[in-house]
């Protein structure tokens, strides 16, 4: 059995949480999201607590299911009560982004200037000229938006400019050497 499937999860007072046969919905003050599971995994309410059990302990596939299952809903419940942020920075001359309503327009070295729509149930947020988050309550969205927001201008390795998250270390390259 999977330690982290053994795990049970709390619901907050402000999340409901329904069950129907393989659905399971979570709704809380941040937004609402559903997951279907698939056969063989069990989630019982009891109380305050979920928990995701499986059919069969000998199934390999079972066995992969019930941590992924559980970590996937206790994500959803999360997310839906507290939400999640990845807070990203801008590094170079000149870099920049610049709030337009729900969208950012980004400067990042190119002629013109990048404007990224916020998707549904996503909130980008500058913080300064070259901080900002990216918030929502899926957090496979919130990550997703951040990494396509990353690929706009990834950090390069040899002066490090580019969009990065806070604090990722990226390794810099030695540069060319002159001729002796």
């Amino acid at each position: 059995m999977s330690r982290i499937g053994k795990k049970p999860i709390e619901i907050p007072g402000s999340v409901t949480v329904t069950i129907d046969s393989h659905k399971v919905s979570v709704k809380g003050p941040l937004g609402e999201d559903s997951l279907s599971v698939l056969g063989g995994v069990k989630v019982e309410k009891e109380n305050n607590l979920l928990t995701v059990q499986i059919e069969n302990e000998n199934d390999k596939q079972q066995q992969a299911y019930h941590g992924l299952f559980r970590t996937l809903i206790n994500n959803m419940v999360v997310g839906v009560s507290a939400g999640f942020i990845k807070e990203m920075e801008i590094i170079g001359v000149g870099y920049r982004a610049i709030q337009q309503g729900k969208d950012v327009q980004f400067q990042l070295g190119f002629s013109h200037p990048i404007v990224f729509a916020a998707p549904d149930g996503i909130t980008l947020e500058v913080t300064e000229a070259t901080k900002f988050k990216v918030k929502g309550f899926n957090k496979e969205k919130v990550g997703q938006v951040a990494a396509d927001i990353r690929k706009l201008r990834p950090p390069e390795p040899y002066k490090g400019k580019g969009i990065r998250y806070k604090n990722e270390n990226v390794r810099k390259k030695a540069g060319k050497t002159g001729k002796k």
